[in-house]
């Protein structure tokens, strides 16, 4: 199963104007303003682009671009704090577990072609959730606490009936307790994340320009 940190927020995630135009969009144009910066179509075409190769759809348009925007703001504050950027070993590991995330290398490659994708952007796409991923856990894990009494709810109502319903035999609690402990601060830090993005949004002055009943 695919983990994936800030799963519904950032889910697939890839830098601004990671992604040339695609050659059929003759001209880009400005869909976003936020504070004194603009997102182009052609970002929010790259995000989709990825959303495919991932999950084989994309989101909406304006879904995609809600994406971008809390992107801007993790990566704007990242940067004024001047944390530090993946070193060219961490997103070699990252590209292997995404490649690895595919039942084979064929399924990988296919999809890669289908979405227009080429390796130098998977890599740049995976630098960038790296960058993102390590700076919320960073900002977040230290105020997530997480109890015995939740690691023992989270084995009852999600570990036992997942094993049982699969045939299996559920693993013991202290075998799970780490990983329980790990998905439960994922949640925390993700809920925090999700909070925080909210609040930052009301504080800047974000325009969309993108157009009513685009996709």
């Amino acid at each position: 199963m695919r983990q994936v940190l800030l799963l519904t927020f950032l889910g697939a995630m890839t830098a601004l104007g990671s992604a040339p135009v695609a050659a059929q969009e003759v001209v880009d144009r400005i869909v976003a303003r936020v504070e004194n910066d603009i997102i182009l179509m052609s970002d929010v075409r790259a995000l989709s682009h990825y959303q495919q190769f991932m999950d084989g759809k994309s989101e909406t348009d304006g879904e995609v671009l809600d994406r971008l925007i809390d992107q801007w703001i993790v990566r704007t504050e990242a940067d004024v704090a001047h944390f530090p950027h993946p070193s060219d070993a961490e997103v070699d590991r990252g590209v292997q577990r995404l490649q690895k995330s595919f039942a084979s290398t064929a399924e990988y490659e296919t999809r890669k072609k289908q979405s227009s994708l080429s390796d130098s952007e998977v890599r740049g796409i995976v630098a960038s959730q790296l960058y993102f991923n390590n700076y919320l856990d960073s900002r977040f894990r230290p105020g997530v606490q997480v109890d015995s009494k939740a690691v023992e709810e989270f084995y009852q109502t999600g570990i036992v009936p997942v094993a049982k319903a699969r045939g299996q035999e559920p693993p013991s609690l202290d075998a799970a307790r780490d990983a329980i402990q790990e998905a439960l601060v994922q949640r925390g830090i993700n809920e925090q994340a999700d909070r925080w993005l909210k609040e930052s949004r009301l504080r800047l002055h974000i325009d969309k320009l993108l157009d009513e009943g685009a996709k």
